[in-house]
């Protein structure tokens, strides 16, 4: 869309200057001063992901550093679970 709008000449010289340092051209540096005031997001980004997260308590009879010793042995009686119902 366009349109006129009247700038303050301290706001036109903060833009010029952003467009300068960034590369961009006036009206990319301008958009995105409107939608970073406004609060909006900018089209074409994806909204940033946050990842759930649950509190799973405390145990301290539980062991971490053996975490994957205990995944094989599970892993081992499912095997063998399997392979006794087979016959």
């Amino acid at each position: 869309m366009r349109t006129t709008v009247t700038l303050d000449a301290d706001t036109e010289r903060l833009l010029k200057s952003a467009a300068r340092e960034r590369g961009l051209s006036f009206k990319a540096v301008l958009n995105d001063a409107v939608r970073k005031g406004l609060g909006a997001p900018h089209p074409g980004r994806a909204k940033r992901f946050v990842q759930k997260t649950y509190d799973m308590g405390f145990n301290a009879d539980f062991r971490w550093d053996k975490v994957l010793a205990m995944a094989d042995a599970m892993e081992d009686e499912e095997i063998i679970r399997k392979m006794a119902l087979r016959k």
